[in-house]
């Protein structure tokens, strides 16, 4: 399984909100310019991601001259697992999850099901991880400045 690039990229405004709010507290507000220049991410690409992260509650926006984004929550509340499932729009790992399936083995073929429980394990352990185990307090300011200092060329790596 593969995550897609915008939910990498989530998980990477959540981690840096969650530095931020570990070591600012819950108030301390992030840009996206912010973000975009410590992961070497476009604004626009990244605005969608923000956007879609407070469509799901996972980030508060306030704009304006001194807006910025924060977490909607604290971060051991925030389950990597849950974000994944907000996020991903398409969880079906073969054709014959979906909606009129013409698999012709659908019928007697157990591909499908041995998937599903695999899908679901995968979730299963991110559920057990939350944003606060990602970012400790300890590391927080290490985050937002390894972040901020990262080459160009590591940013399109997935989040590690």
């Amino acid at each position: 399984m593969r995550l897609t690039q915008h939910t990498d990229y989530a998980i990477r405004v959540l981690m840096f909100a969650a530095s931020r709010h570990l070591r600012e507290g819950a108030e301390a507000l992030s840009s996206i310019r912010e973000i975009a220049e410590a992961y070497g991410i476009s604004e626009n690409h990244l605005m969608k991601v923000v956007h879609r992260l407070a469509q799901e509650d996972l980030l508060h926006t306030q704009r304006g001259r001194h807006g910025g984004l924060r977490l909607a929550r604290e971060p051991a509340q925030i389950r990597l697992g849950d974000v994944v499932r907000r996020i991903e729009d398409d969880m079906t790992l073969v054709e014959c999850f979906g909606e009129g399936s013409t698999c012709p083995l659908s019928a007697g073929c157990h591909l499908a099901d041995a998937l599903d429980q695999a899908r679901q394990a995968f979730l299963a352990s991110l559920d057990r991880h939350t944003l606060a185990d990602l970012v400790p307090r300890a590391r927080a300011r290490e985050i937002i400045a390894l972040s901020l200092h990262a080459p160009r060329a590591a940013a399109g790596r997935p989040a590690g």
